[in-house]
């Protein structure tokens, strides 16, 4: 198990070491909680998580989160909080850098299971 408690971390150097879009890479633990670090463009899945809240903060780029009747648009330095049980769609016209929040349990395609899941590893 890896916590970084006690340690500086550089976003700006593990996001150089991501390579692949929607592929997030865990940074950090705190409270039962994942920080991960992840790289966006071009259009995710319709999806949800049933037990778990997300937390999306924009470091780099625009992202874009389609959800049922509306549309969110966040720039660097915005954030959002998608509750549990909302269907979502992440969009990025171009690359976008992204930090999320999200409880030890959840998967990034929520309900979902395709070629877009993974399981996050550290970095």
């Amino acid at each position: 198990m890896n916590k970084i408690a006690g340690e500086r971390v550089c976003l700006a150097e593990k996001l150089r070491l991501i390579e692949r879009y929607w592929d997030p890479k865990i940074v950090g633990e705190l409270n039962g909680q994942f920080i991960k670090l992840a790289k966006f463009k071009g259009e995710f899945v319709w999806h949800r998580h049933d037990n778990e809240d997300e937390f999306f903060l924009v470091i780099k780029g625009e992202l874009k989160i389609k959800l049922e009747n509306s549309e969110l648009v966040l720039r660097e330095g915005d954030f959002t909080i998608i509750a549990r049980s909302i269907q979502h769609l992440p969009f990025a016209e171009e690359e976008v850098h992204v930090l999320l929040f999200e409880p030890k349990s959840t998967v990034n395609t929520g309900e979902v299971m395709n070629e877009l899941t993974v399981d996050c590893e550290w970095l």
